[in-house]
């Protein structure tokens, strides 16, 4: 059996497994917990939360194991960085998994990002952005596709945490789409991307605005999208079979990708990948 190694993504949105191997991957299963929304409200995660994440973290690395990988790595990206509880929160996934738990960096979430983005980028470009919408933060990374990101930058803002801010939950009004639209301007104010020739967004909010508005989002795919979900969020959400909880993150994802399309001056190519991916990748290769 080619060696495999198994990723267990603890995030704001989902908890997620993927076993990959050299040729290819062999499972992927997921839990929607939205820890983001506790951590947004309340700054800290609840015992119920944290009971019930554990519980999604013990089943999926046991799933991990029955693949038979040769490494099972837990990663836990911004509840564990944002978070108040966030030591005691760690602890107990690893005592639900019996497995080491890694909070990672945003650098090192970003190259995560970044490595299972550009897998398949041709080899005459000289400049990647990828850009990975979360739940509760948004990474962007600018290098060349063969050696890595130079630049890195993650803002504390995502798809579920501005949804839950400003109230836009699958559709809203013209004065809560403003008023979205602001606060994701001042939150990107200081952020100054270098110019790269290709942008690739990644993310399951992302992965969804491209069932609905095909997998290149310019500025004009990107107002039309916006004005379509403040319209009739959940009416597309179900049309295009996308689940409630996602469904009510659209309007917020599609605001925050117009504002990295607007700094980056170029379509975002929405692909598949992302840290799960990349962190996968890295450890097949170590």
């Amino acid at each position: 059996m080619a060696k495999r190694a198994g990723i267990v993504d603890v995030g704001s949105n989902t908890v997620r497994l993927v076993v990959v191997g050299r040729d290819g991957i062999h499972s992927t299963k997921k839990a929607r917990l939205g820890l983001g929304s506790e951590i947004e409200a309340h700054g800290r995660l609840s015992e119920e939360k944290i009971a019930e994440t554990a519980a999604a973290v013990e089943k999926l690395c046991a799933k991990a194991r029955k693949h038979g990988v040769a490494e099972l790595h837990v990663l836990v990206t911004a509840p564990g960085r944002q978070a108040e509880n966030a030591r005691e929160f760690v602890r107990r996934l690893e005592d639900a998994s019996g497995e080491p738990v890694r909070v990672l960096t945003v650098q090192e979430e970003a190259r995560f990002s970044f490595t299972a983005a550009t897998v398949a980028v041709r080899p005459d470009v000289g400049s990647v952005c990828v850009c990975d919408l979360g739940g509760a933060s948004t990474e962007l990374a600018v290098g060349p596709p063969w050696d890595g990101p130079s630049w890195i930058e993650s803002v504390e803002l995502g798809a579920l945490r501005l949804a839950v801010r400003s109230g836009l939950r699958g559709r809203g009004d013209p004065a809560q789409v403003a008023a979205a639209r602001e606060s994701v301007r001042e939150a990107f104010a200081a952020v100054d991307p270098p110019l790269a020739d290709v942008a690739l967004v990644v993310g399951g909010t992302a992965r969804a605005l491209g069932r609905i508005a095909g997998s290149t989002l310019g500025a004009d795919e990107l107002d039309a999208l916006v004005a379509r979900l403040a319209r009739c969020g959940r009416e597309e959400a179900k049309r295009h079979d996308i689940g409630r909880r996602r469904g009510e993150l659209l309007l917020s994802g599609a605001l925050i990708l117009a504002e990295v399309q607007r700094m980056l001056r170029v379509p975002l190519e929405v692909t598949k990948g992302g840290v799960r991916e990349g962190a996968a990748l890295s450890a097949l290769a170590a």
